[in-house]
């Protein structure tokens, strides 16, 4: 698989252990908190995207675009675990690339846990997890807000393949998790999450305690189905209105317009950034 948010050895020790609408209340009690009076309507997408572990030139952006199979596009905002140099990924790129009639799903590779087996720059432990998470949303905040993605939009964290079982472990990423929520919604950003249908994005979908969890759920399950309902595995009643998101295929080298890049495949129905 492509090194998309840690680096190719890191993300494989970690595995081993269409169209777009403005929706004003859509999934509100659970995207957004009291600590913002007015919170700009959500600004959904619904069909196919795909993140790649650079954000592709401006002039690759075209080419897709042209070949209109993709309408999304996932970018690596941040985090001190992000796998990839981003040499592209600016504020007149993202603000280029909507004009384009892209849709910008922004992602932040934060602090793993103690228990990951992965090679992260940044880990939390059970003693630091709030304050790390608190950080980490800071900084995703203002990477955000520098390629000019305005409040209202998502940022999606990226936690990756850890031990679930752990209990310590899996208490400690929920508080982690919880505290990076709540940061970002204090500063009227919205919450999400990107993990693995086995153990990150399971432990937000089935935990008992719904407080300040992310109010979006990307889950990684590589089945090559192209849906969001048809094999989502918790309870049908969580994350609807237009809350998840399914990456149902990594590595799909591609070619389209003359422009050949490797990516994962997504099925997106879910808040993408609000671009100036």
């Amino acid at each position: 698989m492509p090194k998309h948010r840690m680096s190719r050895k890191g993300r494989y020790i970690a595995m081993g252990a269409t169209g777009v609408v403005v929706v004003a209340g859509a999934g509100v009690a659970a995207q957004t908190s009291m600590a913002a009076t007015v919170w700009p309507a959500q600004k959904t997408y619904t069909g196919r995207a795909f993140d790649a572990c650079t954000a592709p030139s401006l002039t690759a952006m075209k080419a897709w675009k042209k070949d209109a199979y993709y309408g999304g596009v996932a970018v690596y905002i941040g985090g001190r675990n992000r796998g990839c140099a981003q040499p592209n990924l600016t504020r007149s790129w993202v603000k280029s690339v909507d004009t384009l009639g892209w849709r910008v799903i922004p992602l932040y590779v934060g602090a793993q846990p103690f228990c990951q087996k992965s090679l992260s720059k940044e880990r939390f432990t059970a003693a630091t997890a709030a304050s790390v998470g608190a950080a980490d949303a800071g900084d995703a905040v203002a990477k955000a807000a520098a390629l000019g993605m305005k409040p209202g939009s998502p940022v999606y964290l990226d936690m990756e393949s850890y031990d679930v079982a752990d209990k310590a472990c899996n208490d400690a990423t929920l508080t982690y998790v919880r505290s990076f929520t709540r940061t970002l919604r204090a500063k009227t950003y919205r919450a999400g999450l990107y993990g693995f249908s086995s153990s990150s994005a399971k432990a937000i979908a089935t935990a008992s305690n719904r407080t300040d969890l992310p109010g979006n759920l990307w889950y990684a399950l590589w089945n090559g189905r192209e849906t969001t309902t048809g094999d989502w595995p918790w309870d049908p009643r969580l994350y609807t209105g237009h809350s998840r998101g399914h990456q149902y295929k990594a590595n799909s080298r591609e070619t389209r317009g003359g422009y050949t890049i490797t990516v994962d495949r997504n099925a997106w129905d879910a808040p993408v950034a609000i671009v100036g």
